[in-house]
């Protein structure tokens, strides 16, 4: 097995997510993993609250942060991937899906400034890929489904998979998003489980299933094989995705969609200043038939 990278977790519990500090014990280089920006729809306010929790823990363990690296474009929060990059001078990186997610919702809200080409990214990271983390090097495996963007990490003997996969009482993601599709999303998870069952994986997101009193972000392989609520007992793709397709029908939008798409297609940069100096957000609306 591979070297073990060392490992910190935030969750915020506000959106469910799970950020990491990933990074290599020995020469200290670090990289974040999912960054939060603290965001009231409320009131349209945002702040660095949780990224500087990460920042200060880095800090402390005498960590040097130079990457940060998305799972896949979020609809759940605003990334926080500018704040590390102004006072790390870290690198952004993102799978180079995220120019067909550009592609979706920049014409949706009128993003005149997303030039579609990934280019508010600093790397666009392709299947196979490796970035060095000091003496650990990180890989990137292409787990489309959720959304055309997705990838996982693969750090030593940790993988970090975004949303692809939920701890095994919750199952794994939706698919019903623009360019999502059940069948790729199968056929990335399927990879993820061919790791040896050691593997450790590290959820993006917990909704805590119910029965469970505690949150929870970490699983390996094995567990997932033998466990995982949607795909245990060997199913098939095609059984797969025709329950994921009919689950997805049922559910609700994510309640940041729209605020987050806008901001994380541009790297966490927020959308230009209109002539007042405040930056918007567009909320298409539309009017729904009476019953």
């Amino acid at each position: 097995m591979a070297a073990a990278p060392q490992i910190s977790a935030f969750f915020d519990e506000p959106t469910n997510t799970v950020s990491y500090l990933v990074a290599d014990p020995e020469t200290r280089a670090a990289a974040v993993i999912d960054p939060v920006l603290d965001y009231d729809p409320a009131s349209g306010s945002a702040s660095t609250r949780s990224a500087e929790k990460i920042l200060a823990a880095a800090d402390e363990q005498g960590l040097s942060i130079g990457l940060v690296l998305e799972t896949h474009p979020h609809a759940d929060h605003l990334t926080a991937a500018p704040f590390f990059k102004e006072r790390t001078g870290a690198k952004v990186g993102i799978g180079a899906g995220i120019c067909a997610v550009q592609q979706t919702f920049g014409p949706k809200f009128a993003a005149d400034d997303v030039t579609c080409d990934g280019s508010d990214f600093d790397l666009l990271l392709e299947d196979g890929q490796r970035l060095a983390l000091g003496n650990l090097t990180i890989e990137v495996m292409a787990t489309p489904g959720h959304t055309p963007a997705c990838v996982s990490y693969k750090a030593g003997d940790a993988v970090f998979v975004g949303d692809t996969l939920f701890m095994p009482d919750y199952g794994t993601a939706r698919c019903d998003f623009p360019g999502g599709c059940a069948h790729r999303l199968y056929g990335s998870i399927q990879r993820l489980l061919a790791l040896p069952p050691e593997t450790r994986l590290f959820m993006c997101h917990d909704y805590k299933a119910p029965g469970r009193d505690v949150f929870a972000w970490e699983t390996t392989v094995g567990e997932e094989r033998a466990h995982n609520v949607h795909l245990g007992a060997g199913v098939c793709e095609e059984t797969y995705a025709a329950m994921r397709q009919a689950r997805d029908a049922k559910l609700a939008m994510p309640k940041l969609l729209l605020p987050a798409i806008q901001v994380n297609i541009r790297a966490g940069r927020f959308p230009p200043a209109d002539a007042d100096g405040v930056h918007y957000l567009k909320i298409p609306l539309t009017m729904a038939q009476g019953q």
